[in-house]
């Protein structure tokens, strides 16, 4: 069977501003993408069917016989066995939602709408469908990605200048630097990539996963459900925060129940709230609703799209959402929606399209990265898309 992952429509916009670089599988919870979960449970190859102006970076592969299963799912071998038996023109439901089904070559418009004859499954299943799933769902997930990237492999020796605490082990790749930090494992275990640096003194709680490259400053404290992607440089404070990779927070200033996508930057000694001081529900901009919406939740930080940055002593207020590619400065509390290609404070302006390509190019210069091809082609189409949405 040829498998591939659909977007769902309406999650898709659900999880905007992250999903307009990025189809939902390639969004980080745990140590892994969803697509890179899937991955290993169905040991080959999986693709990707989203929106059209995606498909060049994200190309779909397809066979006469495909099974397509919602990019939302978080997968477990449960949810693999039911899959796997599948049989051609069968659907797989859970409360009226489609988590796959089985059928020829599609267009990820007719995939919205299959009808087949229905399975229904049982158990209960675990996705990311809200902005705030994946800071929540994070530690949990760090822990299964763990069994399945450690598996069956031995971890370099921990330095005796370093302090652990705990049951849970610390992995430990080749050409990993760690010295002299504490780890307290009692909660989960701690995962650290391929050429990562953890610099001295830095306190670091499990569940968490620094992913390869990525730079831990000295004295970080860091608490659990933490996720550092790739090429992530990260200090100060920092607790049950998800960074997808190639983004900076090097510098002192708290950061809680976050996420930041790729190619961020927040600037020295910026700070957000978590937490409201009547102690309230925090309402978080929902672009379905293109309105602010309960989340039932009692934390609730920072989420910045692709691209965007905030300079010296930003302050983000609880349950903040910063659109994609939107430079932000100023001593005030920042809006708690603040718009894609736009540039300022509590007053901003629009961000002109040169200055904000000029700035991504050389930002991804920095990690050896080319801002042309397909990359400065998406650039231009998430421009025109922006208009569309957030009119």
């Amino acid at each position: 069977m040829n498998f591939i992952l659909f977007d769902d429509k309406q999650i898709k916009k659900s999880l905007l501003p992250l999903t307009y670089f990025r189809p939902v599988s390639d969004i980080r919870c745990g140590i892994f993408t969803i697509k890179e979960k899937w991955t290993h449970l169905l040991n080959g190859p999986v693709s990707v069917l989203s929106a059209d102006y995606l498909s060049n970076k994200f190309p779909v592969h397809f066979e006469n016989d495909n099974v397509y299963i919602n990019s939302a799912l978080l997968p477990d071998k449960n949810l693999l066995s039911a899959i796997n038996q599948l049989q051609t023109n069968e659907q797989l439901v859970y409360k009226n939602k489609t988590l796959a089904f089985r059928a020829e070559k599609l267009s990820w418009e007719t995939c919205q709408d299959f009808k087949g004859k229905i399975i229904v499954y049982q158990k209960p299943v675990n996705t990311i469908e809200k902005l705030y799933d994946i800071f929540q769902k994070n530690g949990e997930q760090i822990k299964m990605d763990y069994d399945l990237i450690t598996r069956n492999r031995s971890s370099q020796e921990l330095s005796q200048t370093n302090v652990k605490i705990g049951a849970h082990p610390v992995f430990i790749e080749e050409g990993a630097v760690v010295e002299a930090v504490i780890f307290n494992t009692e909660a989960g275990p701690v995962y650290v990539g391929k050429n990562v640096k953890i610099l001295e003194g830095s306190m670091i709680r499990g569940p968490f996963a620094a992913l390869d490259n990525s730079v831990v400053k000295m004295g970080a404290k860091i608490y659990g459900g933490t996720t550092l992607g790739p090429n992530t440089k990260a200090g100060g404070e920092i607790k049950e925060t998800v960074f997808f990779g190639n983004s900076n927070k090097g510098h002192d200033g708290y950061l809680g129940d976050s996420v930041i996508a790729e190619w961020c930057n927040l600037g020295a000694n910026t700070n957000n709230s978590n937490l409201k001081n009547n102690y309230s529900n925090v309402k978080l901009w929902d672009y379905t609703q293109m309105d602010f919406v309960d989340t039932g939740l009692q934390f609730c930080g920072l989420i910045m799209g692709d691209h965007s940055k905030c300079g010296i002593a930003t302050m983000f207020n609880t349950g903040t959402v910063v659109g994609v590619s939107s430079n932000i400065f100023g001593g005030d509390y920042q809006p708690k929606f603040f718009p894609s290609f736009k540039w300022g404070g509590q007053q901003y302006t629009d961000y002109r399209y040169d200055k904000a390509v000029e700035v991504a190019t050389a930002v991804m210069k920095r990690r050896q990265r080319n801002f042309e091809g397909v990359e400065a082609d998406l650039f231009e189409k998430v421009y025109e898309l922006v208009k569309q949405i957030e009119k």
